[in-house]
């Protein structure tokens, strides 16, 4: 027969008034813990609001969303939900006991909770040794500014030498091409050499573009890779001369668009001589060349620039009784020409231009040759009067913050950028204790957003931590419950970190995104077990008194098993809906899903380890808090966290 305690019952057995009384202060018992836990969630969030650039434009849209539906949410549980129970909560009330979802896991989480009840210190010595042993993977784990994306696509940056011809430049092109098209993988490819017709493209002649567009990866061959095929590639189109670059379309433009690094990682020299910046920009890359994961290195070409001098000879002029103005005239009009007339077609103006053919203005000895009519000695020679020479100067002048800078360029494949870059700038800063004076360098490129984020971070969580930890007091008005609480966020971390070792991901913005929403989740957990906890002490004392004359610590355990395992029902229901949400996303398979599951990773297995933290750990850690402060004071103290 089962116990009268645990029969299926109805509402009509109480009167109206006392099942009001019941929903309030039902609502009541958790209603406060409810709250502050939706607050804390949404304040853990905030330091993703403070990033800028681009990850701020990325994560920015999931944080105000989760803000609003959060706050939603509290509104419909501590507002709506007790008047909808007012309405519908009638009929046959079904005990806890008798529910066999609830009976499944209490069964399977009773032996460990009775274990570590059991053996409290050795619970606590093994939890220490397991958060020991993540310290060493963290500090293992290699870091970048992003996960990279995966964008189905390929963008191949061939730099020739400055003096390129737009016939070499072009047969570079169509070599290159044609090998990669050759690629069972690649579906097309389209390349361009020189600037688009755009203000905003000032690329050389010398620079090459070509955009391979990828098949399907069912397509592939088999045990091909991105890495492999980029590896087979590069091989193949090797060009005496040719300084090879490999990226992806879109994460190029962003980089060149934020820190007009056209690589993942770029030093800029800074300099107040151009042969100064690239000699020394010659030193780095001798240097840092070697360093293991460090591939297409380059150094920008700062010198090499041919151009066609011309060096008026005044004296010639004046004995040919010329002046040097017509002399001017005459080379703009044949070198670059002279607009004679305008013409109109439609809506549309054209300018009328003439110059000499291109066959004369290609060949030096043909623009020597130009004639120049004079007065007294007839027709003359361009070279008579114009000494003519091909001269090297610099192909193009970057300048930055007023200073003119040169850089060293190189990607990161086979190896996170934080261990790439951390290496080679000991090596820099090995070979270079002292700069010239006057000379600087700056390491840019997605380094640099890096560098950012987590300059941010760090300054903001720990601003987000005091404001969090204000509000758990608040909530519990004792610090003792708040340290006990925010004891299982280190918890919930060491699941997040051996997540990232075992699936090997290294640390980034977006993992740090998902260690953020963790730390809510934690907290949230945490406060609902110790509010089941005190509210089953608070009935043991209601029950029994609170002297140790009338309760002992066998009553103080048994009372924090009941607290902690048998509401074990909402507090699954409260992780695993966020684990059932976020499962698409961690067998995601198509675009994106390189950016979202590494925040989802430590997110869902922090919250494995912070769930069996609540219900296994938190009840040894508050039976030794509560029976501590029991033989100490000789009285047992609850807390409420009621409105």
């Amino acid at each position: 027969m089962a116990n009268p305690k645990h029969r299926i019952g109805h509402t009509k057995e109480l009167k109206e008034q006392d099942r009001i009384d019941i929903i309030e202060k039902s609502s009541r018992t958790i209603g406060r813990a409810v709250f502050s836990s939706i607050l804390v969630t949404l304040i853990s969030f905030s330091p993703i609001l403070f990033l800028t650039g681009q990850e701020k434009k990325l994560f920015s849209p999931l944080v105000l969303t989760k803000t609003f539906t959060m706050g939603g949410s509290a509104v419909v549980t501590l507002l709506i939900i007790p008047m909808l129970l007012r309405i519908f909560l009638k009929g046959r009330l079904i005990p806890e006991s008798r529910n066999p979802v609830s009976n499944f896991f209490i069964h399977l989480a009773s032996p460990a909770v009775h274990l570590g009840l059991k053996w409290k210190k050795t619970t606590l010595a093994l939890v220490l040794l397991t958060l020991l042993g993540s310290i060493p993977i963290l500090i293992n784990t290699g870091s970048e500014f992003m996960p990279p994306l995966d964008e189905g696509s390929l963008l191949l940056m061939p730099v020739a030498l400055p003096d390129v011809s737009n016939s070499e430049a072009k047969r570079i092109v169509q070599v290159q091409d044609r090998i990669i098209k050759s690629f069972p993988e690649v579906e097309n490819i389209l390349g361009k050499a020189g600037r688009a017709s755009t203000a905003t493209d000032n690329s050389p002649i010398s620079m090459i573009e070509s955009i391979i567009i990828l098949k399907p990866r069912d397509q592939w061959r088999e045990g091909m890779t991105k890495e492999k095929l980029i590896q087979e590639m590069n091989n193949k189109i090797r060009i005496p001369g040719v300084s090879v670059g490999w990226t992806q379309p879109i994460i190029n433009r962003i980089n060149m668009l934020s820190t007009g690094i056209r690589t993942d990682v770029g030093i800029k020299v800074y300099g107040q001589r151009l042969d100064s910046i690239y000699a020394l920009s010659l030193q780095i890359e001798k240097v840092i060349k070697g360093v293991e994961g460090l591939q297409d290195l380059y150094v920008e070409q700062l010198m090499g620039g041919k151009y066609l001098e011309l060096a008026m000879k005044r004296k010639e002029i004046a004995r040919y009784g010329l002046d040097e103005e017509d002399v001017g005239m005459i080379i703009e009009t044949a070198l670059g020409g002279a607009n004679l007339t305008s013409t109109v077609e439609g809506r549309r103006r054209f300018n009328v231009n003439l110059r000499l053919g291109q066959d004369y203005r290609n060949d030096i000895a043909e623009i020597k040759r130009i004639p120049i009519l004079t007065e007294q000695y007839g027709t003359i020679p361009l070279s008579s009067v114009v000494d003519i020479r091909v001269t090297e100067g610099p192909p193009m002048i970057n300048s930055e913050n007023a200073l003119l800078r040169g850089t060293v360029l190189f990607n990161v494949r086979g190896r996170d950028m934080g261990s790439v870059v951390k290496e080679a700038k000991l090596r820099v800063e090995e070979q270079f204790k002292r700069l010239p004076q006057g000379y600087f360098i700056q390491w840019s490129g997605q380094y640099e957003n890096q560098v950012r984020a987590q300059q941010r971070l760090t300054f903001i969580i720990p601003i987000v931590l005091l404001i969090i930890t204000l509000v758990l007091y608040l909530t519990f008005k004792s610090l003792r419950e708040v340290l006990i609480v925010l004891s299982s966020v280190p918890i919930a971390l060491m699941g997040g970190v051996y997540s990232l070792h075992f699936f090997q991901v290294n640390f980034s913005v977006a993992v740090a995104v998902g260690f953020i929403a963790l730390f809510g989740v934690a907290v949230e957990t945490g406060v609902l077990i110790l509010v089941y906890m005190n509210q089953s002490l608070g009935n043991l004392v209601r029950q029994k008194g609170q002297r140790q004359e009338t309760i002992s610590e066998t009553d103080i355990e048994n009372a924090i098993f009941a607290g902690a395992v048998l509401r074990i029902r909402p507090v699954l229901m409260t992780v695993v809906v966020d684990m059932i949400g976020l499962f698409p996303v961690l067998i995601s398979t198509g675009v994106g899903s390189d950016i979202m599951k590494p925040i989802t990773y430590p997110y869902v297995f922090g919250l494995v380890t912070a769930t069996i933290y609540a219900l296994i750990i938190l009840p040894v850690v508050f039976s030794l808090v509560k029976i501590w402060e029991f033989r100490r004071q000789g009285r047992l103290s609850f807390l409420t966290v009621e409105n």
